[in-house]
């Protein structure tokens, strides 16, 4: 079993209703989430919008490999509607994005995917409610609990 840590975020439709239906459909096809955080609102982060974003985060305890996960993600993603990823035309408005932040103490880096995720230490939205649940969980590679990388961007 390997402890894994999601960002969920949505800007468009009933935010709080999408929020919930990734909760369930990650518990029902990813593993059980042992813990998430409070819900904050931020403004889009990498783009221009009027739509406001409901993120969250959530711990899960998988019997996947992280590559499973990650193609999990992108099944729950596309069911609930979300179009595309960001791409060649960057960040968008989206209905439902949930990236795969931390599992275990796993340090990786494919093609497909990159653990831990490359941006989070960067990304108030990521870790104001990662540091809610998980504190004294330490970045694998920066060697700084959540909570200091938290206090590193305010």
């Amino acid at each position: 079993m390997a402890t894994l840590y999601l960002s969920l975020g949505t800007n468009l439709g009933d935010r709080r209703s999408n929020l919930e239906t990734a909760l369930t459909l990650i518990g029902q096809r990813i593993g059980t989430v042992e813990d998430v955080s409070d819900v904050v609102e931020t403004e889009p982060w990498g783009f221009d919008s009027p739509n406001s974003f409901l993120n969250l985060t959530a711990k899960v305890i998988t019997e996947l490999k992280p590559l499973d996960v990650l193609k999990t993600i992108k099944k729950i993603e596309k069911g609930m509607g979300r179009t595309s990823k960001t791409g060649t035309e960057g960040y968008q408005d989206r209905i439902i994005d949930i990236d795969l932040l931390l599992y275990d103490e796993l340090v990786m880096e494919s093609p497909e995917l990159t653990i831990p995720h490359r941006l989070m230490h960067k990304r108030r939205f990521v870790l104001e409610p990662l540091a809610e649940i998980a504190p004294e969980l330490e970045h694998p590679l920066l060697h700084k609990k959540i909570s200091q990388l938290l206090n590193d961007i305010q």
